[in-house]
């Protein structure tokens, strides 16, 4: 787990180094997220938020370079047959963005991958990290507008690619079936 984070942390400090222009800040959000796929049921929308900070690294004139460190509050609602109750999912996110400036640094369109980090999972007051995989894999698409030179607000979708238990998953079709999380952010991002 050390050597991931420290992994990303190298790698965004060397694109650092090399890049033309860099413009680092903070962004925080709504997240509107649930579990989809496998034999997960009766799922409802769990609201949280995200927080944390980004780099923006020009590489050439419309295109950036975006790691950004998230703390993101995830999870999903569920509607049982006896009780309903929250599933509480708590990630570190390393998401790395391809971002486009469509109109004059104005409008702007990303996507990229995902790395989570597994902070910790409850189902409302027992611990179930147990049972959660410790790194979540997911993918990127988004689109965001800057008001001006510093203020921004954007919106992104997050699929995961990874399930979210290696219970039951024994070949490449249980593995494509399986639970992963899903969420959808609206966020609001200071540029220094």
């Amino acid at each position: 787990m050390k050597k991931i984070i420290l992994t990303a942390i190298a790698v965004m400090a060397f694109t650092f180094t090399n890049a033309q222009q860099t413009r680092f800040g903070v962004k925080g959000g709504l997240n509107l997220s649930t579990v989809v796929g496998g034999d997960v049921e009766n799922t409802k929308t769990f609201v949280g938020f995200h927080v944390g900070g980004f780099a923006e690294i020009n590489i050439v004139e419309k295109f950036f370079i975006q790691p950004e460190l998230l703390f993101s509050a995830q999870g999903t609602k569920v509607d049982g047959p006896f009780e309903d109750g929250d599933i509480k999912l708590n990630y570190l996110n390393i998401p790395v963005l391809a971002k486009y400036y469509i109109v004059d640094k104005k409008f702007s369109v990303e996507a990229g991958p995902q790395l989570g980090v597994l902070l910790s999972a409850k189902a409302e007051d027992t611990d179930i990290k147990d049972f959660t995989r410790s790194v979540d894999f997911g993918f990127n698409l988004g689109a965001g507008y800057n008001f001006t030179d510093n203020l921004s607000v954007g919106v992104r979708y997050t699929i995961g690619l990874s399930p979210l238990s290696d219970e039951d998953v024994d070949n490449a079709d249980d593995y494509y079936d399986s639970a992963k999380n899903s969420n959808f952010a609206l966020s609001l991002a200071y540029k220094f």
